[in-house]
C-alpha cells in the first residue's frame, strides 16, 4: 500500500495563484477610485460641472464592480492540484 504525500501550505488558506489574482483586482479597484475622483471647485460658490462626466458617473462605478467581482472570484478559485496519482 502506497502512502500518498500530502503537501504542507504553511497555513495559508489561500494558493500562492490566489494571491496573485487578489492583487490584480486589488489594483482594478484602486484605479476605479482614481477614475472617481476629482471634479471639485476650490470656491464653494462656484458649480463644476464636471462632477457629472461620463468618467465619474458611468466608468468608474463599472470599473469597480468588476473589480470587486474579479476578487470573488480570486477568492473562490481553487488552487490547482499538482498531485497526479
Amino acid at each position: 500500500m502506497a502512502k500518498k504525500e500530502t503537501k504542507d501550505t504553511a497555513g495559508f488558506a489561500l494558493g500562492k495563484e490566489n494571491y496573485k489574482l487578489m492583487a490584480v483586482g486589488f489594483v482594478i479597484i484602486i484605479i476605479g477610485f482614481i477614475l472617481m475622483a476629482g471634479g471639485g471647485s476650490d470656491d464653494p460658490n462656484v458649480f463644476n460641472p464636471d462632477i457629472f462626466s461620463f468618467r465619474r458617473i458611468t466608468l468608474a462605478p463599472i470599473i469597480l464592480l468588476f473589480g470587486f467581482a474579479f476578487e470573488i472570484f480570486a477568492i473562490m478559485k481553487k488552487p490547482k492540484s499538482n498531485n497526479q496519482s
